[in-house]
């Protein structure tokens, strides 16, 4: 697939690379990825693949663009807020390349669509927030036989490896399974500096290009790792698991299957649960010590009255200055902490709630003048 006059004046500077030339920049053109996630990591993961004229570009993503993302996810602006990721996506990759071809899909990745989508592309980029859709990228990627590239983020740490590639590990070599409900934080309460997607996304670019251009073998039993308070980038080995239950000998898994798992805990399942409205109705008698147990920033934007401060990893420490004779209800911002906290108060023999939806439900039902985070 030769370069068009124009095309070469605009990768002119990549052609001049060396280690790239023109019969690299057409071999980026040949080449096909498919993007999961139009997120933090998806918006510059998709900038710079386009940029490099990447032939054809696949966009997957259901989500609308909210202005809560605007702090990380550089691919839209404050007008586009309330459409389509994939779509506000596409309109931005043409501008910035019309040379390439821009695949939109507005749906969700599942079992049923899956293998159809990666068997029409050469690379699958995973830039996906939760664990979910990530066990269904590597599981749908070892059965169709394609690399994956993939990168993830917390707080201030980022992660980038390569799995399936040239006969190496899984990302369930690392990981067999999803980590149970309650053990990692939730998907909103995380929290992510913004510019480390930026870090990771232009990384995880870079990663497909080097696959593309059969460059950096050196890098395929790799997981990169990097810290951006210490500014420090840190390599592990990454070696297929012999007893991997998908790319092993002896798999256990041996067709695609749904992973089902929610960053959230469901609290109408195992603890006492009370709505906002129910709380409301019952503020003014003072009956419940009511416990937030969110970090101090979070209550210096919004709290409810007659409150109780203990952060979730002090309660187990502090819990005596609560009293046993009045019941407790506990609150985080969107129920999982809480959830964690009412656990933990029941064992020690507290009457306890958790507040359904945690403050964001308090907001939208009964005071919305609070800020919202």
């Amino acid at each position: 697939m030769t370069l068009s006059k124009n095309e070469i004046h605009r990768y002119s500077r990549q052609i001049q690379n060396e280690f790239i030339g023109q019969a690299g920049q057409e071999k980026i053109k040949q080449a096909s990825v498919l993007i999961i996630g139009l997120g933090g990591l998806g918006s510059p993961l998709s900038l710079y693949l386009a940029a490099a004229g990447v032939g054809r570009i696949g966009l997957i993503d259901f989500d609308l663009v909210d202005t809560s993302n605007l702090q990380r996810q550089i691919l839209y602006g404050t007008s586009d807020a309330g459409k389509s990721k994939a779509e506000v996506a596409g309109i931005r990759l043409k501008d910035l390349n019309p040379e390439i071809q821009i695949d939109i899909y507005n749906e969700r990745l599942t079992i049923q669509n899956a293998l159809h989508l990666f068997a029409k592309y050469d690379i699958i980029a995973d830039g996906a927030d939760n664990f979910s859709t990530r066990y269904l990228v590597n599981d749908a990627c070892f059965f169709s036989k394609r690399t994956l590239v993939s990168a993830s983020v917390f707080s201030f740490e980022g992660q980038l490896a390569k799995f399936h590639h040239n006969g190496g590990a899984c990302y369930r070599c690392l990981y067999p399974e999803p980590p149970p409900p309650g053990l990692v934080p939730s998907c909103s309460e995380a929290g992510v500096l913004g510019v480390l997607p930026g870090v990771m996304g232009s990384l995880q670019a870079t990663e497909v290009l080097k696959v593309i251009l059969n460059l950096g073998q050196d890098t395929e039993n790799e997981i990169l790792h990097y810290n951006a308070i210490d500014q420090a980038f840190n390599k592990f080995n990454l070696k297929k698991d012999p007893t991997c239950p998908l790319c092993s000998d002896h798999p256990k898994i041996k067709s695609l299957n749904e992973i089902h798992f929610t960053c959230e805990v469901n609290p109408s399942r195992l603890t006492p649960v009370i709505t906002a409205m129910e709380l409301n109705n019952l503020l003014s008698t003072r009956a419940y010590q009511i416990l937030d147990v969110r970090e101090k920033f979070e209550v210096e934007i919004c709290a409810l009255p007659y409150t109780h401060h203990i952060p979730l990893s002090e309660l187990e420490n502090r819990i005596g200055s609560l009293s046993q004779e009045t019941p407790v209800i506990v609150y985080c911002k969107s129920g999982s902490r809480s959830e964690t906290a009412c656990r933990l108060l029941l064992t020690k023999g507290f009457n306890c709630k958790n507040l359904q939806g945690g403050i964001l439900e308090w907001i939208q039902h009964v005071d919305p003048s609070l800020k919202a985070y």
